[in-house]
């Protein structure tokens, strides 16, 4: 049996699993925080938004493009959605298939929902499998995809987002088995769009989902794949350059990917977040900006490359920085959607202290990753040098929100999309109500 058909029955196993209710509980807030973080970025990007609508002038339709308030033609609805969707890099994700898993799921699930009416609980169903399929092909091949220069959230996010909705729309198994064929053809993404300014990491998240959609139609056309698209010179061997890689088991260590996601607390690339942690700790023990000398980060090699810069052009390259984030923590006591807009970047305090801050990889830390995400900060002053540890930053699964927390960063990002209270605990009502249905949420964001 080829590594293609092996993986396509383990997730068929897990589909026919009764779902935990802790799980459907999980699934409910990631759909929450999904349409939450996705107005939030379109309000975040609206001028690029505006340039956008301005040029392409997208086809108008029935679908809508969230935090827009523009109903489009399929394909646009989904590719915004996805483009919006991770516009903050606020949106869920694990440290152990480094990977961001429910903007490609639903950026492409909500708008095929509307098509075909479908409801909240059927569409979460189908979003699990599809978390369960990015993670596990994401899992198998890191950290040596990531290393390749490959952002996992547009190679195997595009797989997962695929499966899912074929799950969603009721493929059949050979259908099923096409689709998964032709996103693998298709699947690509490029970790450089993290580097020196570039504002297209969530370029990588909008065409994951609308080549995933895209493979859904090729597939469904009756067009035929090979019968073993990760195996050979396939999916395995391109994003790894080894032939030798197995799938890991569906279901790793026992729970669902779904539960292995983390909520972010802060509003910054999740390598950042350790030292954030840090940083609110010492501005809470009395340190000041002016106090510090120098700062040393020391954490896992896979958090460094790409995240140790100092020079920081724009909001993009902010959130990608290990020493902006810090100092935006220390100095602010706080790193949300303000501390990364494009007028606080500017901050000279803010930008003085993060070139201060040293990051540098530690083996034993390494060694540890993803098991813990840990990193030491160390502070040196005239009064001594000061030491803070963070082995699980909030918001993962180890350390998770609490409900008020959760609810007060879900209420966060749609104030800042200019969503009135009163229709924003609608919309999170809804996503919690047992029969809700899609265009109850949409129809309002």
């Amino acid at each position: 049996m080829n590594k293609s058909t092996l993986f396509l029955a383990a997730l068929e196993e897990v589909r026919r699993k009764e779902i935990p209710e802790r799980v459907m509980k999980r699934a409910r807030e990631s759909l929450a925080d999904y349409l939450a973080v996705t107005c939030a970025g379109a309000k975040f990007q609206s001028e690029k938004l505006k340039n956008y609508f301005a040029f392409a002038m997208p086809e108008e339709g029935r679908f809508r493009a969230i935090g827009t308030g523009r109903d489009l033609a399929l394909k646009e609805a989904v590719f915004l959605n996805g483009l919006n969707g991770h516009a903050l890099d606020f949106d869920d994700g694990t440290n152990a298939g480094i990977i961001h898993l429910g903007s490609p799921v639903f950026s492409l699930l909500l708008p095929l929902a509307q098509r075909y009416g479908i409801g909240v609980d059927r569409l979460l169903r189908a979003a699990i499998i599809g978390y369960e399929a990015s993670f596990t092909l994401a899992v198998s091949i890191q950290p040596v995809h990531k290393a390749l220069g490959y952002h996992a959230t547009g190679t195997c996010g595009t797989v997962g987002a695929a499966l899912a909705a074929a799950y969603m729309l009721g493929f059949n198994e050979e259908e099923r088995r096409q689709v998964f064929a032709c996103a693998c053809v298709a699947a690509s993404g490029m970790l450089k769009v993290l580097d020196d300014g570039s504002e297209l990491k969530p370029y990588n998240v909008a065409k994951s989902a609308l080549t995933a959609l895209t493979s859904l139609q090729i597939a469904k056309s009756g067009f035929r794949g090979h019968p073993d698209p990760l195996g050979g010179r396939g999916f395995f061997k391109m994003m790894t350059g080894k032939e030798d890689i197995e799938p890991k088991p569906m279901l790793l260590h026992g729970t669902y990917a779904l539960e292995k996601t983390y909520t972010k607390p802060y509003a910054s690339c999740r390598y950042t977040h350790p030292a954030v942690e840090a940083a609110i700790a010492f501005r809470r023990d009395g340190i000041a900006a002016r106090d510090i000398g120098s700062v040393t980060v020391k954490t896992y090699a896979l958090a460094v490359a790409g995240h140790d810069h100092t020079e920081i052009p724009g909001s993009y390259s902010a959130k990608m920085s290990i020493p902006y984030s810090f100092a935006a923590g220390l100095v602010f006591g706080k790193a949300g959607l303000n501390e990364f807009e494009e007028e606080t970047v500017k901050n000279e305090e803010v930008r003085a202290l993060a070139r201060k801050v040293t990051v540098t990889a530690d083996g034993e830390m390494s060694a540890a990753f993803p098991e813990k995400q840990r990193a030491e900060v160390t502070v040196a002053t005239e009064k001594g040098r000061f030491v803070k540890t963070v082995d699980y930053p909030k918001g993962e699964p180890e350390n998770p929100l609490t409900e008020k927390e959760f609810k007060d960063r879900f209420d966060g990002l749609t104030g800042y999309a200019g969503i009135s209270p009163a229709v924003s605990d609608g919309v999170y009502r809804a996503v919690f109500a047992p029969d809700a249905q899609v265009f109850e949420l949409l129809g309002r964001l």
